[in-house]
């Protein structure tokens, strides 16, 4: 049993800027500040002080809060649109039942079941997706982020912690052992975290992770001390920052049209769209400073730019003067310049002294020493190239016959500059490109490789250009002559598998014969990457959105990312992010990625394919549990097959697929086949349905032969 607590839309970050607004409210007669927080209109207290949706409560002790939570503010900003809070840690502690030696959760002492007053979601905040990360601390703990309480864990987001041993967690490494850490998702207003209980079994991690941590907090004011998995104070809370616009009209466009409802008063104020969500908000014109959301008199203002010579400069022998929105700035008589804002005032050459003419004709020649030094600069910018080429194993890789070295100039020109972005992960983004041939090819950002990871980033890449199969997707080569490595894959026209079983590009005609020969295709090819390379591969992130498919659906497995590429002599252990459901169970007790956990992903993949329901679906019914279920019940799938495809002369293939994907899921390692015989009993169930000898077998034929 999962639990939950709904947590507000909130941020906080580092100190920042704020305009000049202190004590600009709508009337004098209303509160201009609170326990030392200035509150500028379209914030206020009281009746008739603020604009619908930005109350602030001010406590009999002086505290500013969120209107009708428990939530204190630290600041309020105008331009940039934004306030600034405090947010409490939620947690969940665990204890040992004295009378078994059970691992229990301590459901008395747990303050995680205190819900704040949710903001609507059509309120004015959003937690700030650019600032703001979600922590998750503690160990064999996964922390699980869901927008409201309806919403699936599909379309959650998370990641998992855990500890080997009591010495695993390191000061200042939050990467996974004791502490993940991961940036949230846009247009959020309130958060529910849950805590899946994963701990029955370890009782010794209490000694030193007796409880499970998760909050928001900016991602510039956390640093995680191991010492926080035994001893962080529960009553601790955590700055945030919370995005706020006006949300009455979805633009700027449209908030114009409606004059009426227009928050920008002041003559001297822009508009601009949000970038979190629908909305806009106001800003005071160049030249201008203040409040733009009251009329001029207390609005934006005329700023003498004069007065701030290091912001707004006058260069030497320059005269300033303010006028509307803007400054002058002259040179005295007999001297001229092209721009005294930022250019010094130089002497008429008629006003010339001798001795000023001879500086000239030095500076003249000092001039060839100029170019000197620029052509030295283009050689050093040209070292540098050399050196990130140096850096990401340039040296090493451009032997490898069967990967092709871009320079960073042919990325360019072959992705138009980074122009057409096809997607965005964990690891960067994805860009469309055109080869000089022709070719389209998908264009991916790696990882940053530092000394420590240069020579296993070397190996990664070269093994994955040695990995020739019609069922992997290709790596066609790289560029290394960037900070951040990019590498150059074959392009999958028609997407991915997830996008045509659930997606927006949802095939309507999806025939078992293609279901199964995509099946097929992908665990070959994964039979492939287990057993037929030079080196064991593990993919470790099995699932639909990973199998792309050509313009003539034949699947190609992907998104190797060399994060996650590991070779027969690694284990892995690290960061989990994404939808948990597809975790393999074994992973997460021990930590251990094996190839039986790619095997687990697959039996995932065909539940899928047979019965077209996402991992979970129709509010929080789990695919697995309920076609185990199920299964086990009714000796039986059939009460979960598509429609679409359940025809009475397809059951049996439909029930062998079934078996099989139940095999793959089996909780013992041991008990799950390998890809290759996954494969070859796929195979053979295609071709007794191409010869017409399926009908009329028994419901275990395949298991027999």
């Amino acid at each position: 049993m999962s639990t939950a607590a709904l947590l507000l839309p909130a941020l906080l970050l580092l100190p920042s800027l704020l305009a000049a607004t202190e004590g600009h409210t709508v009337s004098s007669a209303c509160q201009g500040s609170c326990g030392g927080v200035d509150i500028p209109y379209p914030f206020g207290i009281g009746a008739g002080c603020f604009r619908k949706g930005f109350e602030i409560n001010c406590t009999d002790a002086g505290v500013p809060l969120l209107d009708g939570t428990s939530i204190q503010v630290v600041n309020l900003s105008v331009d940039p649109p934004e306030s600034r809070v405090l947010l409490p840690v939620r947690w969940q502690c665990y204890q040992v039942n004295v009378s078994d030696g059970t691992v229990v959760r301590n459901m008395n002492d747990t303050s995680f079941f205190n819900r704040e007053k949710n903001i609507p979601i059509d309120g004015v905040y959003r937690i700030s997706h650019k600032h703001n990360e979600l922590f998750v601390l503690g160990c064999a703990t996964i922390g699980i982020v869901k927008t409201n309480e309806s919403q699936t864990l599909a379309s959650a987001f998370g990641c998992m912690s855990f500890c080997r041993n009591a010495t695993a967690a390191q000061d200042g490494l939050c990467a996974g052992a004791g502490c993940c850490n991961i940036r949230i998702q846009p247009e959020l207003t309130s958060i529910m975290f849950e805590f899946p209980n994963i701990r029955e079994n370890r009782p010794d991690m209490l000694n030193y992770s007796p409880c499970d941590y998760a909050f928001i907090v900016d991602k510039d004011n956390y640093t995680f001390q191991s010492s926080d998995l035994l001893h962080m104070d529960r009553t601790r809370t955590m700055p945030a920052r919370l995005d706020w616009a006006i949300r009455e009209m979805p633009s700027c466009a449209d908030a114009k049209n409606r004059a009426d409802q227009y928050a920008c008063k002041s003559n001297h104020s822009e508009c601009v769209d949000s970038t979190n969500g629908t909305g806009y908000a106001c800003k005071c014109s160049q030249g201008y400073e203040g409040n733009p959301y009251l009329v001029d008199e207390s609005g934006c203002t005329d700023i003498n730019e004069c007065d701030n010579q290091e912001k707004y400069p006058c260069q030497q022998e320059g005269k300033c003067a303010n006028n509307e929105g803007s400054y002058n700035c002259t040179c005295p008589p007999g001297y001229r310049s092209h721009d005294a804002k930022i250019e010094k005032c130089t002497l008429l050459p008629s006003n010339f002294p001798l001795a000023a003419k001879i500086s000239i004709a030095i500076i003249s020649g000092s001039s060839l020493l100029l170019v000197a030094l620029l052509s030295t600069l283009l050689r050093l910018q040209r070292r540098r190239t050399k050196g990130f080429f140096k850096k990401n194993g340039g040296l090493v890789l451009r032997d490898v016959r069967t990967l092709n070295i871009f320079t960073k100039k042919e990325i360019n020109k072959i992705t138009k500059n980074q122009s057409e972005v096809l997607g965005k992960g964990c690891f960067g983004k994805v860009y469309k490109g055109i080869l000089p041939d022709g070719t389209t090819v998908a264009v991916k950002t790696s990882i940053k490789i530092n000394k420590v990871r240069k020579e296993e980033f070397t190996k990664e890449v070269e093994i994955q250009s040695q990995m020739i199969h019609k069922n992997i997707i290709k790596l066609m080569g790289c560029c290394l002559e960037v900070d951040v490595p990019m590498l150059v894959y074959e392009f999958a026209a028609n997407g991915s598998l997830q996008d045509i079983l659930h997606g927006n590009t949802r095939l309507s005609n999806f025939p078992l014969d293609l279901r199964l020969d995509i099946a097929i295709d992908a665990a070959e090819g994964l039979s492939y990457m287990h057993s037929s390379t030079s080196r064991t591969i593990r993919h470790g992130d099995v699932k639909p959105a990973n199998i792309l498919l050509d313009e003539k659906n034949m699947p190609k497995i992907s998104d190797f990312g060399t994060s996650k590429f590991l070779t027969k002599e690694k284990d892995h252990t690290g960061l989990v992010v994404g939808s948990m459901e597809y975790i393999d169970p074994m992973f997460r007790e021990t930590g251990q990625l094996t190839q039986k956990s790619d095997v687990y992903n697959f039996g995932v993949v065909l539940l899928e394919l047979i019965t077209r329901k996402p991992i979970v679906y129709d509010g929080n019914h789990r695919l697995i549990v309920d076609f185990c279920d199920v299964y086990q019940k009714e000796n039986s799938g059939e009460a979960m097959f598509d429609k679409d495809i359940a025809t009475k002369e397809d059951t049996y293939i439909l029930e062998e697929i079934g078996r099989l994907a139940v095999k793959c899921l089996a909780h013992v390692v041991e008990d799950r086949p390998e890809m290759k015989e996954v494969a070859e009993r796929l195979a053979m169930l295609r071709r007794a349905r191409r010869s017409g000898n399926i009908n009329n077998k028994s419901p275990n034929y395949f298991e027999e032969i």
